[in-house]
């Protein structure tokens, strides 16, 4: 079974709207697949979502307010088959914490959706709340660029 590790900066905008537009995307295509988010820092550990991110996922039928904040650790390098940054400093991140045992793929998010390769998600922490709405429609249209190659690829 697949199993996907998002990871942004803090583990409360990005990532875990990606795990949530993930995980309804994965439900309504009837998928299993292993989700899950972090971030490679440790700053807002066992905190929900920013209640903006909360808004706008739940403006589209998404809770993800049950979500809690949490730091990569050198044990989801084997744990998930696919580690996928947001950015590409969590990105560089990733690779310099890598164990040398890891077994996890390393990709950015947009990779996902065909013209965005080698793209960084919005990052909407600092603005108001339409940027979450950006970010919404991001990861939505890479988690479904992401199930449909992981089903081409099984």
């Amino acid at each position: 079974m697949p199993s996907i590790l998002f990871v942004c900066l803090g583990n409360i905008c990005r990532s875990p709207l990606a795990e949530g537009a993930l995980r309804a995307e994965a439900e309504r295509r009837r998928m299993d697949v292993e989700i899950d988010s972090a971030g490679t820092g440790n700053w807002h550990a066992g905190e929900p979502p920013d209640r903006r991110a909360q808004a706008v996922a739940l403006g589209h039928g998404v809770d993800i307010s049950r979500l809690r904040a949490r730091q990569v650790r050198p044990a989801d390098f084997r744990r998930f088959t696919h580690i996928v940054a947001l950015d590409h400093e969590n990105l560089a991140n990733l690779k310099k914490l890598r164990p040398a045992d890891a077994t996890a793929g390393l990709s950015l998010l947009l990779d996902y959706v065909e013209g965005r390769e080698g793209q960084a998600v919005a990052d909407p922490w600092f603005g108001d709340d339409a940027g979450f709405e950006v970010t919404w429609t991001e990861v939505t249209a890479a988690a479904q660029g992401l199930l449909a190659r992981l089903s081409r690829d099984r």
